[in-house]
């Protein structure tokens, strides 16, 4: 399965415990997830970890290493400026779309609302760790 884990999914990851962790760690320990971020994804998440979450340069170049080594980095499909409310989520949309994911996994309440993006789910954290289970 093919997976985009959004930048709020992977903050939870790295910084915090709890079902994000869990998702992560399932979705990279096991040969049948293939993890899909683009470099729009990375430096959110880099950005976020220093400012957010008060990570140090080191440790938040540290966690893009490590999620780039665990994952296929692609380049975002162009989406259409109407594809969602926030014209910020629409590389996160590219992603997915470009990537041929089999779900878009995000905490974003206005992604999730779309319900899916050309034909590709988006789920809650907690939707996507209760179909793994």
């Amino acid at each position: 399965m093919r997976v985009v884990l959004d930048t709020n999914v992977l903050l939870s990851a790295i910084f915090t415990r709890g079902i994000c962790e869990a998702l992560l760690d399932a979705t990279i320990e096991s040969d049948a997830f293939t993890v899909v971020l683009s470099e729009h994804i990375l430096a959110e998440f880099e950005r976020h970890a220093l400012r957010k979450f008060g990570a140090t340069p080191a440790h938040a170049a540290a966690a893009v290493e490590f999620l780039r080594r665990h994952s296929q980095v692609i380049a975002p499909a162009h989406m259409p400026a109407n594809s969602c409310p926030d014209r910020d989520d629409l590389p996160v949309l590219g992603t997915a779309v470009a990537g041929g994911v089999d779900a878009l996994v995000t905490g974003d309440a206005e992604l999730r609302g779309l319900a899916d993006v050309r034909g590709i789910p988006i789920w809650s954290p907690r939707e996507f760790y209760d179909r793994l289970s």
